[in-house]
């Protein structure tokens, strides 16, 4: 018997389709501002803070970068109540994915960092500028510049693996494609669906970017 495709059983449940979009969106700008944010301090840390400090960053990317999302994940929301500390589901998954992101722009951005021509440090030594000065007014916007088109498809990626989020109920897309099939039980219509908005997510999310990118850095981060 031939299989009757009913997409208007999915459609049918668009305010929790549009409701996991934004849902995923939100995380997605958290993880990504605050993600970038540590990133750069993680990175200044290990190309420039003092000995203890980069043992102890680069052990927190090494730890993220071999461990699985999903693992962090239950980890920040199943096992800090141990300690006393309750998350609620957003909170938790918003805290991962910064976690998780930021471990990965410390190293992308530390890249960045190493290739900055010497002439320019020693430029900004004949200004008298301190290291720290020298980080923020000659060394980060043209490591950000060189890297940014990784850090975008880092940040997609890390918007992808928000799907494992629904494992602790946090209400985005892929938790809004599992309610809908459980609810119509068209499965295949559920999660083509969800198919789609991500792939448009991805698309929209990294020209975005890349677009803020060549704004803010010029046509080299395009």
């Amino acid at each position: 018997m031939a299989y009757q495709f009913d997409f208007g059983a999915v459609l049918a449940y668009t305010p929790v389709l549009l409701k996991g979009v934004a849902v995923t969106v939100e995380l997605t700008v958290f993880g990504a501002v605050f993600g970038l944010l540590i990133g750069v301090a993680g990175a200044w840390a290990r190309t420039q803070g003092p000995a203890p400090v980069r043992r102890l960053v680069t052990a927190y990317v090494e730890l993220v970068r071999n461990t699985p999302f999903l693992i962090q994940l239950f980890f920040i929301f199943f096992g800090l109540p141990s300690l006393g500390i309750h998350l609620r589901e957003m909170h938790a998954a918003c805290l991962a994915m910064a976690l998780n992101l930021a471990a990965y722009c410390t190293e992308i951005i530390r890249a960045g960092i190493v290739a900055t021509p010497r002439g320019q440090l020693e430029a900004a030594a004949s200004l008298a500028m301190s290291r720290g000065q020298a980080f923020v007014h000659v060394v980060i916007k043209p490591a950000l510049r060189r890297v940014w088109p990784a850090l975008v498809s880092q940040i997609v990626i890390v918007m992808l693996g928000s799907a494992v989020c629904s494992q602790i109920a946090a209400p985005e897309l892929s938790y809004a494609a599992n309610f809908i099939q459980s609810r119509n039980f068209r499965a295949f219509e559920s999660y083509l669906v969800a198919t789609g908005l991500y792939l448009a997510l991805s698309l929209l999310i990294r020209q975005t970017l890349l677009a803020f990118g060549h704004r803010v850095f010029g046509r080299r981060s395009a």
